[in-house]
């Protein structure tokens, strides 16, 4: 069989890599030919998580994906990573339908906002139900979690199922705990999710390092001094030494704004966090609390004080943290691992190509 992922990036973006290029070997196991074509390069990847604006570079990512429709007839599957042409209405995808065209659509995030929860009056208007077409003409949806999955089945998915944002257990070693006299607090992400829900909880990150002069943040993703305490260090992230500097953490955070958009998350870094049996801090938002289960492999977290006391807590009753690090790592082993869900994603594409040949006999 052969496959065509139409994913948005390259591997050097977490999501694609996450939902897309690490499944690749599992499937190409089963004898499938895998095609990817991403949409974004990269040089306008490169571009972006330096903050600048490439227009050239989208304009020509809109080209190569117009060219690449007219190769969807060699192909038994078409996997399309949350949409075809983005900020386009879904002509694309409804033109595959009406030359039966089957294809699976893919969400990590809830991208729908982008469109119907738009400043932009006209966004609004003209594509406020386009992602809800997308997901009415695949053969399947594939959901990272309940928020996205409701949405799909809101808009007559023919089939959803859920399948998280994962990791491979075997690239994450548990913890090795140590008595040292500091104590690292963890986060790991991009300059956008930084600036959007790590920054604004800067009184607090500080309020901590005043509270324990041992207390220490590694902010991993970020190279530049964001005026967060005394007691930060920025480290650059690397795909080959992320595992690395996690295992350097005693705890990991995850605070999130509440909002839609935050509610369609797939908490990939609790995910990542517990595979190293590091317990988290999180908002209680959307999937996190899926993950990071109060008082078992973690603590949510509502407010300022609450992420203080729970940081707190962590630091002084070490036992404690060990057993909800060794539980964390447990539940990521039965429920957030590509071992565990290689093979649902082998089934989805094996159903959704036989669905195809029936329908074409």
């Amino acid at each position: 069989m052969k496959i065509l992922y139409l994913t948005k990036y390259t591997r050097m973006a977490g999501s694609s890599r996450m939902r897309s290029y690490q499944y690749f070997p599992y499937l190409e196991k089963e004898g499938w030919k895998i095609t990817v074509k991403p949409f974004f390069d990269d040089a306008y990847l490169k571009d972006f998580y330096a903050g600048k604006k490439n227009v050239p570079a989208v304009l020509k990512s809109y080209i190569r994906r117009f060219f690449v429709l007219f190769t969807v007839f060699g192909y038994d599957q078409i996997v399309i990573e949350k949409e075809i042409f983005p900020y386009l209405p879904a002509f694309a995808e409804k033109m595959l339908n009406v030359f039966g065209v089957r294809y699976i659509a893919d969400y990590d995030d809830a991208i729908f906002h982008n469109y119907d929860q738009s400043p932009n009056p006209f966004i609004r208007k003209i594509l406020g139900n386009k992602i809800a077409k997308v997901m009415k003409y695949s053969s399947a949806v594939v959901a990272g979690n309940r928020y996205l999955a409701e949405y799909a089945q809101k808009s007559g998915a023919k089939k959803v199922e859920i399948i998280p944002t994962v990791i491979d257990i075997n690239r994450y070693q548990p913890k090795q705990m140590k008595d040292t006299e500091k104590f690292v607090v963890g986060w790991i992400g991009t300059k956008t999710t930084f600036e959007k829900h790590l920054l604004p909880c800067k009184n607090w990150i500080k309020t901590l390092q005043e509270a324990d002069e041992n207390i220490e943040f590694h902010i991993i993703g970020i190279t530049d001094d964001m005026d967060l305490g005394r007691n930060v260090k920025y480290i650059p992230w690397s795909e080959n030494t992320e595992v690395q500097e996690i295992l350097k953490m005693d705890v990991g955070i995850m605070p999130l704004q509440d909002s839609l958009w935050e509610r369609g998350k797939c908490a990939y870094k609790l995910i990542q966090y517990s595979a190293c049996g590091i317990p988290g801090v999180a908002s209680d938002v959307g999937m996190n609390s899926e993950v990071c289960r109060n008082e078992e492999t973690g603590f949510l977290a509502t407010n300022d004080s609450e992420w203080v006391e729970k940081v707190l807590f962590l630091k002084n009753n070490p036992e404690i943290r060990n057993s909800m690090g060794t539980n964390a790592r447990h539940i990521v082993e039965q429920k957030y691992c590509i071992q565990v869900t290689a093979g649902k994603w082998i089934d989805v594409i094996a159903n959704a190509t036989k669905s195809n040949d029936e329908t074409t006999r």
